[in-house]
């Protein structure tokens, strides 16, 4: 079972960096295509654990690059996010 928490650690390694980088450049060219994109797309092209990957969208969103609008009971890969919206 997936626990952010317990993946988050991984995005600091070298090979987990990697991962962050190819899926922040990956969500940024769909948001910028779509506005909006889902998990199982912005995924699609970093190679490695699943896990990771998915702690990688969830840094994005601790971060406050992106926002998530799907709620807590949607599989993992059909998650929605959107760019954060600027406060004004």
């Amino acid at each position: 079972m997936y626990i952010y928490e317990e993946n988050r650690a991984k995005l600091f390694s070298e090979t987990g960096t990697k991962v962050l980088l190819l899926v922040r450049d990956e969500v940024q060219s769909l948001l910028q295509l779509a506005g909006a994109v889902r998990s199982q797309e912005a995924l699609a092209k970093a190679a490695g654990d699943g896990w990771t990957r998915l702690a990688a969208l969830d840094y994005m969103v601790e971060l406050g690059e992106i926002r998530e609008l799907t709620g807590p009971d949607v599989a993992g890969q059909h998650r929605v996010f959107v760019r954060r919206k600027i406060a004004t």
